[in-house]
């Protein structure tokens, strides 16, 4: 295998290519969300107390002892990003920073190691480039998971003294085929006040499997979660942050640290504030999302994640009744943001934002 050396500031990355790219046997514009994976990985290793041995490996198995304090513990956290091609076949990540920002305020929470910038984004463009041939064209976009978790070989409960970040990427596509179908449950919860709702932690998802599992039943694709306390005001969707259209603006819960920080929520409400629209973080019932929606108020419903982009939202299942909005290619707002952003991620308009990150082949 090929080794090279990339050297940064403090550190090194060690290259170790693999010799058989799996790519010749894949095509980039069928694969289903989160099942094929790129050629490498990046491991970035917190020892001694600092972060030391970074490399780009093979992607493939990772060998780890059963008493790990990251699986008895839940000290995991992930991020999820994206870098895509624009019109002229160039690489962008988006918004690497606010991610790196993100995981760094969840590493906080759980008495995890912050990551270093130079470092997180060296790997990056490394990564990327060396398996830049993954990354699809538009719509299609390469998925970027970093994963940090603590591999202390030790049973009892303080934080870890040693973690291990991992970064590995897929090809991915349209994560959602068809306008959504909510499902609101009042009998689960997803955060509580002065927990880790914020925070983008493995055990966040996992209490969500089961009334996810329960929405499919129903026939819906989507959970949209109430707070904990009265279990009436909207927080967010299983893998999205919510926004509401009434007549001519629009409304997101504010964030209360029961929300996930949404990279593309903070990028829609920007976009919507330049376009002129009027915004409004704060507190929504879904009582008022329904009477709106009776009243004909409530023209538009979509929610916003970097897998799914933006998503519409053709139903409400609550309480055993069903609503219904109108058809979304027909509505004013979702589509001219959904093309925006779209339009600047391709570079067909400016980047005036300054969030892409051009990846170097």
């Amino acid at each position: 295998m090929e080794i090279t050396t990339i050297t940064l500031e403090s550190n090194s990355i060690k290259i170790e290519a693999t010799p058989n790219s799996r790519l010749p046997g894949v095509d980039l514009n069928n694969v289903k969300f989160g099942s094929v994976f790129s050629d490498h990985m990046f491991i970035l290793d917190y020892e001694e107390g600092k972060w030391q041995n970074p490399r780009i490996v093979p992607y493939g198995d990772i060998l780890m002892s059963p008493s790990i304090s990251g699986l008895h513990y839940g000290q995991s956290i992930f991020e999820g990003m994206k870098a895509f091609r624009d019109k002229e076949g160039n690489i962008h990540i988006f918004r690497p920073i606010l991610h790196l920002k993100r995981l760094n305020k969840s590493a906080a929470r759980l008495c995890m190691p912050e990551v270093p910038e130079d470092i997180f984004l060296k790997a990056l463009e490394k990564l990327i480039s060396l398996d830049h041939r993954w990354v699809p064209k538009l719509p299609g976009a390469l998925y970027i998971r970093p994963i940090l978790f603590a591999v202390d070989e030790f049973l009892g409960m303080r934080p870890s003294l040693n973690y291990k970040l991992i970064i590995f990427t897929l090809p991915v596509n349209v994560y959602y085929n068809e306008p959504l179908k909510v499902y609101v449950t009042t009998e689960y919860v997803r955060a509580s006040s002065g927990g880790i709702g914020y925070v983008k932690a493995a055990g966040n998802y996992a209490r969500s499997l089961l009334i996810n599992k329960i929405a499919q039943s129903k026939g819906c694709n989507v959970v949209l979660w109430l707070d904990a306390k009265e279990r009436k005001f909207i927080e967010e969707y299983s893998t999205m942050n919510a926004f509401f259209v009434i007549d001519d603006f629009v409304v997101t819960p504010r964030l209360t640290g029961t929300i996930l920080e949404g990279v593309t929520r903070d990028s829609v409400i920007q976009l919507l504030k330049a376009e002129g629209y009027r915004i409004y973080e704060r507190e929504i019932a879904i009582d008022e999302v329904l009477d709106m929606l009776e009243k004909g108020h409530l023209k538009e419903a979509f929610g916003t994640g970097t897998a799914a982009v933006m998503a519409p939202v053709q139903e409400i299942h609550y309480r055993d009744n069903v609503y219904k909005l109108s058809d979304h290619r027909t509505w004013k707002i979702f589509p001219t943001i959904e093309k925006k952003l779209a339009d600047i991620r391709a570079l067909v308009v400016p980047d005036t934002f300054n969030w892409l990150h051009h990846v170097s082949i």
